[in-house]
């Protein structure tokens, strides 16, 4: 399924060449960053209506995610660097009678209505898979974020062996929690040094925050 068209980067025109380079070969390196969201609008606008909330900081993060190319960033078939025009959220949906996860996906839209409601059926249609990966059409395009609901947690970090080509985000979500009499959601964010710096990373958690904290685009959804 041809879902995203990845595209070369200019090499001698972009900023983050060196440090591409940098990170890339000679010191290649990951790192996360948690970040303790306000999600208190988001909670308190969604009450008593039919919207997902889990489904709403989804299109959140894919909304700004496919904002910046740091984040959109792969290798082609010759190891260059490359960006996608789009990427997709592929979560999780957990069995909970197995304890088992599935890994789906949904792609990403720019209108809010149509994402929830084509997530909603795709956590549906795969609450009881009894495989890792149910769907046989997941492109390469997508960026993973998992949640852990059943804990709230102040660092999370990925140990993946041998992931120095992958350059895409990865997501964690973990349980709300109050804090000063606000609701806060940890959102832990690992990626490619070479792809993206700490500067790139705040803006990525500053933007959401700033979305979620005015989510009248969530309530367009109608049931």
């Amino acid at each position: 399924m041809a879902m995203g068209t990845l595209r070369p980067i200019d090499l001698s025109t972009w900023p983050r060449r060196e440090h591409f380079a940098h990170y890339r070969d000679r010191v290649p390196c990951t790192y996360a960053m948690t970040v303790d969201v306000d999600v208190t609008e988001l909670r308190s606008a969604l009450s008593g209506t039919a919207v997902k909330s889990s489904i709403a900081v989804i299109w959140a993060l894919s909304t700004i995610v496919n904002r910046h190319q740091e984040f959109r960033m792969a290798l082609d078939p010759t190891g260059a660097p490359a960006v996608w025009d789009v990427v997709h959220p592929a979560f999780t949906v957990f069995n909970a009678e197995r304890e088992t996860f599935a890994g789906v996906w949904t792609p990403h839209r720019d209108d809010f209505p149509t994402f929830h409601d084509e997530a909603a059926e795709v956590v549906d249609r795969y609450r009881t898979a009894t495989t890792l990966f149910p769907q046989a059409d997941t492109p390469a395009n997508t960026f993973d974020v998992s949640s852990i609901p059943w804990a709230s947690f102040t660092g999370f970090t990925l140990q993946i062996g041998d992931g120095w080509d992958h350059l895409l985000p990865i997501i964690t979500l973990g349980r709300y929690r109050r804090a000063a009499e606000r609701t806060v959601m940890p959102v832990a964010v690992q990626v490619h040094h070479a792809a993206a710096d700490g500067f790139h990373t705040a803006r990525l958690v500053n933007e959401l925050q700033e979305l979620l904290a005015a989510p009248e685009w969530a309530l367009t959804v109608v049931r």
